[in-house]
């Protein structure tokens, strides 16, 4: 009998501010080389948050893995790494490519820096917007509203987002 193995549902963002297009398309191709049915969100532009700094390439991709979160955790690391991700940098700064675990199925975790569903969801604008727009039926596991009624009730005006033609 072969063991069972278990699909968790995953949703990162994904964003550069340095070679933006460039490093984008590699990190999604990374996850496309990785991970089953993997859907990506409208690529946006924003304005770098809490530093000063070039603006960003945003987008949330959704996939499948059989991968616990620990090991996810260290997968996504990796596909950093090989894109040159500096972590010498201070946690607000220029980017080559980030890589942010969002949602894990309906988990939620709070365990050292991990924080499932990332708080960050209700804060920005550039991970709202494409995770409603992937997800948007999607409850979060903590506010018991749907992605879409989210989005719907931000503050849309304070963290403009422009929609970028990408080329994959």
């Amino acid at each position: 009998m072969s063991p069972v193995s278990f699909k968790h549902l995953v949703h990162v963002g994904v964003g550069s501010n340095v070679e933006r297009e460039h490093n984008i398309r590699c990190g999604v191709n990374a996850l496309r080389e990785r991970f089953k049915n993997v859907v990506m969100s409208t690529v946006y532009e924003s304005a770098a948050v809490g530093f000063n700094g070039d603006p960003f390439y945003n987008l949330v991709v959704r996939f499948e893995t059989e991968l616990g979160i620990e090991a996810l955790g260290v997968t996504l690391r990796q596909i950093e790494d090989v894109h040159h991700r500096d972590r010498t940098l201070s946690s607000f700064g220029p980017r080559t490519l980030d890589i942010d675990l969002l949602l894990y199925d309906d988990v939620v975790l709070q365990q050292g820096r991990l924080q499932l569903p990332r708080d960050e969801i209700e804060k920005n604008a550039f991970v709202l917007r494409p995770l409603a727009e992937l997800s948007g039926d999607l409850v979060h596991p903590l506010r018991d509203k749907s992605l879409s009624i989210m989005w719907l009730q931000f503050d849309q005006t304070q963290q403009p987002l422009t929609t970028v033609e990408f080329e994959w």
